[in-house]
């Protein structure tokens, strides 16, 4: 079965990377994803 919740990881510094849920892809080329009840937005990795 299909699961919705994609992993993936964002960078949100010059080197820090963190990984979690893909909640959306913004229209910078950036994502928003979340890491239990926090949200980060970074440059796919």
């Amino acid at each position: 079965m299909w699961n919705p919740k994609m992993l993936r990881t964002v960078q949100i510094g010059s080197g820090v990377s963190v990984q979690g849920i893909l909640i959306k892809a913004l229209e910078n080329g950036k994502l928003l994803i979340r890491v239990g009840d926090k949200t980060f937005e970074g440059f796919p990795v």
